[in-house]
């Protein structure tokens, strides 16, 4: 069974001053988690592995917040205050990207899965595969 193909889409929060790249393939899942920080946010985003994810510019212009366990590390620009991506407690070997942050996110193929984020230890085992090669 052959790889599916990948591309790098770019991305970058409102103001600009952070840009990325992540390599995703065609199609792919994003997850609409209802966790207490992605239910007040919005945040539907995608994970992939760190060797698939690369920041461009403005790594200096990031703050973090962590809360609860300490082991998700929120990442905002400090300029516009937008969550382009973050590590997730999940995925610590990966990134979540923000799908609505990517260039073309309106036109890129995805399907919404809903994750239940308020019931993480029960459910987080789901999405551990998400950031490995």
């Amino acid at each position: 069974m052959s790889e599916p193909a990948r591309r790098w889409c770019a991305g970058g929060c409102h103001c600009g001053a952070v840009r990325f790249e992540a390599e995703l393939p065609h199609a792919f899942e994003v997850e609409d988690c209802n966790c207490s920080i992605c239910a007040m946010s919005g945040n539907i985003h995608v994970i992939v592995p760190s060797s698939r994810f690369r920041i461009l510019q403005g790594a200096d212009n990031l703050t973090e917040y962590t809360f609860n366990t300490r082991r998700a590390r929120h990442l905002f620009c400090k300029t516009c205050g937008i969550k382009s991506f973050y590590i997730p407690r999940s995925n610590p070997d990966g990134f979540a990207v923000t799908w609505r942050c990517l260039d073309d996110w309106q036109s890129l193929d995805v399907s919404v899965a809903l994750f239940d984020g308020q019931n993480w230890e029960a459910n987080a085992g789901r999405l551990a595969h998400k950031s490995r090669d």
